[in-house]
């Protein structure tokens, strides 16, 4: 089993390049399935949830794979199956994206239910109730799911009752090649469907509206393939802000877009950090002591987000005073607490709510990563602890950050992996 060995106390500070954002690469290579021909992806993450959606493209015929750097290849000429073995289906959440592609693309699908991390009941009853509207049969048996649309999928007005980041880009996925038009009301609005929507319209779609509350969709014969470059990975870029956070230390973190952070960055700034930004760059300084902060909510983007709110747990279990945490997207998003508590954090969590109330030092301690962004926390925190922290649970982190101890000791953490 491998682990992380991080020495604490070592000021971050140097330059990072952010990774490719891998909830934007997930359902890109979701909707390759909508395409003919060749697509290259530029900037795509090295992680292990990417490989799992590989893998996922090589049991239905199709090809994927690096061209050696960060360029992905993917081609779909060769689907020959619609049923994803319920083995991959375990192994990440996204997979659940492979339900519109294909059902688009084909009009017949059968799938498990996805795995992913524990962070809470993330239903897909949204999905299912969409596709419905397009004329999809949907069967639903033992947590297997079988989807049949005899002739082509119809456009429809869909009002999305949550807006859901998966079902809004199942949605597009499904109503790329549908006849006529559809129409998303109270669509989610993350830059990561943006950038879905800007390389399906590179293939050839029409999709207006991606970022907006309201989508539409103008039903196309076919897609082309294209090359197209993955957006900076957002979370990852707030992750070693709240890593520098935590240690009072300066970095600069290139090829990120500091407009889909403002939320984050306007937390770090009642933390007492310094920030400059520029179009594509981040100048950020931290020094101790940091100040706590009355409330903060996870939101729907624009607000701040679920994924954000362990690492930055772990930059208020050191600031001065008491920061209440109030969790409005999942109720299972708190199991990275305990973990901090055995490294001397104050912490009392109960339902939504979360009150941290800050203490002098953290110290090392063996814990375990109880999620992918839970992990992340603990990484923050013990890169400022007093002595050893060994954390286990790779595999959870492992999805969506690039050799993470690689890209920290590159900014002077005292850290490795055995």
């Amino acid at each position: 089993m491998q682990k992380l060995i991080i020495n604490g106390g070592n000021r971050l500070n140097g330059e990072i390049t952010v990774q490719g954002a891998k909830n934007a690469v997930l359902p890109i290579l979701a909707a390759s399935i909508l395409c003919k021909g060749d697509i290259m992806l530029h900037n795509c993450p090295r992680l292990s949830d990417l490989y799992s959606a590989m893998r996922i493209l090589s049991s239905l015929g199709c090809s994927a794979g690096f061209d050696g750097g960060s360029t992905l290849c993917v081609n779909t000429d060769g689907l020959s199956s619609c049923d994803i073995p319920d083995r991959l289906m375990r192994e990440m959440r996204s997979s659940i994206f492979f339900l519109g592609a294909l059902v688009g693309r084909t009009g017949d699908c059968r799938i498990s239910l996805p795995g992913g991390c524990d962070i809470g009941q993330r239903p897909i009853d949204i999905h299912i109730s969409a596709l419905r509207k397009m004329g999809v049969t949907v069967t639903e048996q033992h947590g297997e799911i079988e989807c049949r649309c005899e002739k082509k999928l119809k456009g429809a007005k869909i009002s999305l009752s949550f807006p859901s980041v998966g079902a809004t880009e199942n949605i597009i996925l499904a109503a790329v090649l549908a006849e006529g038009r559809t129409e998303i009301t109270n669509a989610a609005r993350e830059p990561e469907i943006i950038w879905l929507a800007d390389f399906l319209n590179l293939c050839g779609a029409d999709i207006k509206g991606a970022g907006g509350g309201t989508i539409t969709i103008n039903g196309k014969k076919e897609l082309h393939g294209c090359e197209f470059t993955i957006m900076p990975d957002r979370i990852a870029a707030a992750t070693y802000l709240a890593c520098t956070a935590c240690t009072g230390g300066e970095i600069i973190l290139k090829e990120c877009n500091p407009r889909h952070l403002d939320s984050v960055l306007s937390v770090f700034e009642q933390l007492g950090c310094n920030v400059g930004c520029t179009e594509n760059m981040i100048c950020f300084g931290a020094k101790y002591p940091l100040h706590s902060i009355d409330i903060i909510r996870t939101m729907v983007y624009p607000g701040f987000p679920t994924d954000c709110q362990a690492f930055v747990m772990s930059a208020a279990c050191i600031a001065q005073g008491t920061t209440v945490f109030v969790e409005n997207i999942f109720e299972n998003r708190y199991r990275h607490a305990e973990e901090l508590r055995r490294m001397g954090a104050n912490i009392r969590a109960e339902g939504k709510v979360a009150v941290v109330e800050g203490v002098k030092k953290l110290y090392g301690a063996k814990v375990s990563a109880p999620d992918l962004r839970g992990g992340a926390g603990l990484v923050a925190a013990a890169l400022c602890a007093e002595g050893t922290t060994e954390i286990s649970g790779l595999n959870y982190i492992d999805r969506g950050y690039e050799e993470i101890e690689n890209v920290l000791a590159s900014v002077g953490a005292d850290i490795k992996r055995i």
